[in-house]
């Protein structure tokens, strides 16, 4: 008879059991050694081909404290230079751009995209063409995910950023952990980070569709101090600043301070100042001295080192947080820079 709690494959399963101690011990031994051999190498190839997957399901339940995401820190900070021959010697840069760029989808009317989750992981975010070229820095952190397995991808890109930013002698951002790793199915529409061919309506449009002001695109804006273009990438070419490894205002005072005229190549349209030839701008960047409410801010930024880094400061954490379900009561911390004892 039927009963709750019992179907033909729990019988079925008891007789199993018969048949297995009904074998000679050694039978019986060899037998559950094979189903432990199976199940482990199922697990491990799990987490091998799929790490991603893991990460997300399966967080360490360990309380990690400000002393373990130090580590991490110096880790990054450490390596920044690795490579002398990358670049303009250093990945602090490209990790910038990474952190901002997975930032710099979230919308404030749904409450999607964002730091939280590290979707850009998976297709179709990563072949958005405003990321182009970004696999490099996710590569450089993917060594660190390894020797810190406990930490999300999410944190650990934003704290790839934040420790860039304060090596190349940048203002110290605070940071707190608590972002979560989703898969591919929490991808953002592509079109949400701003495109350099524009002029500042649409600047706004991205901006204050996260939640920012006028004052705090034109700080954001800033971190052209650091990188460069490059042509392989979003087709554009060149470095904004004489010192593209290190954070200061010298993007204001070259906005500013030399004539910008268009670039004449067969690539997109992009501008050279008529002193600085070989530095460029982009039409986004013209954006911000050709709008009125913006190059009052401009012109602050450029007069006053500290003023912009004060506000870089308070609008970048803003952008690095939105979207975040921070658990209550978590503080947000400062990550000593090496630079400070080397």
């Amino acid at each position: 008879m039927w009963h709750p709690g019992f179907t033909p494959f729990h019988g079925n399963s008891c007789k199993m059991s018969e048949i297995i101690f009904k074998l000679p011990e050694r039978l019986a031994i060899e037998f559950y050694l094979a189903i432990f051999i199976t199940a482990s190498t199922f697990a491990y190839f799990l987490c091998i081909r799929n790490p991603f997957s893991l990460s997300a399901s399966f967080p360490s339940k360990q309380k990690r404290g400000l002393k373990d995401y130090q580590q991490v820190y110096n880790e990054i900070a450490r390596r920044l230079e690795e490579n002398l021959d990358y670049d303009d010697g250093s990945y602090g840069p490209i990790l910038v751009r990474l952190a901002w760029h997975a930032s710099g989808t979230y919308d404030a009317r749904t409450h999607s995209g964002g730091s939280n989750g590290a979707t850009m992981r998976f297709h179709p975010e990563c072949s958005h063409g405003a990321n182009s070229g970004l696999m490099i820095a996710q590569n450089f952190l993917e060594d660190v995910k390894v020797k810190f397995p406990w930490i999300t991808y999410a944190d650990l890109w934003i704290l790839g950023g934040i420790a860039a930013i304060q090596e190349m002698r940048g203002p110290i951002i605070p940071w707190r952990p608590g972002r979560l790793d989703k898969d591919g199915s929490h991808c953002p529409p592509d079109g949400r980070l701003p495109d350099a061919t524009r002029g500042s309506n649409h600047l706004r449009d991205v901006f204050y569709r996260m939640g920012f002001n006028d004052q705090e695109i034109v700080a954001l804006c800033g971190a052209h101090s650091l990188g460069r273009c490059h042509s392989d990438r979003l087709g554009f070419e060149g470095a904004w600043t004489y010192s593209p490894t290190t954070f200061t205002n010298q993007y204001y005072d070259m906005l500013l301070g030399d004539q910008w005229v268009q670039r004449k190549w067969d690539g997109p349209r992009q501008f050279q100042g008529s002193m600085s030839q070989t530095l460029m701008m982009l039409p986004s960047d013209l954006a911000l001295i050709e709008d009125k409410a913006m190059r009052t801010w401009v012109e602050k930024y450029a007069e006053d080192t500290e003023l912009f880094f004060s506000h870089f400061r308070e609008a970048v954490t803003k952008l690095f947080e939105f979207g975040v379900p921070f658990a209550e009561g978590i503080d947000r911390w400062i990550l000593q820079p090496l630079r400070q004892s080397a």
